[in-house]
């Protein structure tokens, strides 16, 4: 018995958790939200980053049966030759690479320098191409990725690696203030150590004599 094509909302509802599973397991993002990079609301940044990535394709549960068919078929197309324009309003995958460093940089403050953006843009264009074709395989994979060990450690080991730059980065920090202290503090104590000026001394009173020769003994002061 045939089995009927999934509907395309059904393709559009596996392409959108398709995604953001992508995003989720992003270790430069997940360490981005956890640090509030983003600020305060950062882990629903993430959710508004998923969404923006979805938006740059075209909404599959608008289409019909027979459009979603005529999608697939020009998907089919461009993939058999490389070459061929992009005669759809599909995005190519350097579009999703970068709106993936752009939105980092703008709104995470994060310059991703390594190829993970790329791989993230590679999964979010097999996803797309999965669900054209009524396909969810890569989106079931990416669930089965979500709750494992391998793909938290990956973000730990981000975490470690972002700890140990900055302890060095306050180990420099605090070295230089140990000179500055150490120079402020030399100069207090040089000022602590001097000697007192010493009090002016006194002229030595000579003695009175009154007219018949005898010296007047006059009383101290306590």
């Amino acid at each position: 018995m045939a089995t009927s094509a999934p509907s395309p909302a059904l393709c559009q509802t596996n392409f959108e958790q398709g995604v953001a599973l992508a995003l989720h397991q992003w270790p430069a993002l997940s360490l981005a939200v956890q640090n509030h990079w983003g600020g305060p609301d950062s882990s629903d940044k993430r959710d508004w980053f998923a969404g923006a990535i979805v938006d740059l394709f075209p909404d599959l549960s608008k289409l019909s049966p027979a459009q979603l068919l005529h999608l697939q078929t020009l998907q089919s197309q461009q993939t058999q030759n490389a070459n061929n324009n992009n005669t759809s309003d599909e995005p190519e995958q350097a579009d999703v690479e970068t709106v993936l460093l752009q939105v980092m940089l703008d709104e995470f403050e994060v310059n991703v320098d390594d190829d993970s953006a790329y791989e993230v843009a590679e999964t979010v264009m097999r996803v797309r191409t999965g669900c054209l074709k009524g396909r969810f395989d890569e989106v079931g994979r990416l669930r089965a990725r979500f709750g494992d060990k391998s793909s938290k450690e990956a973000v730990e080991a981000a975490a470690k690696l972002f700890k140990k730059v900055e302890d060095q980065d306050d180990d420099t920090d605090w070295d230089t203030d140990d000179d500055e202290d150490d120079s402020e503090d030399d100069s207090d104590v040089d000022m602590g150590d001097a000697p007192a000026p010493a009090p002016p001394k006194k002229e030595k009173e000579l003695p009175q004599v009154d007219e018949d020769g005898f010296q007047t003994v006059t009383k101290k002061r306590r």
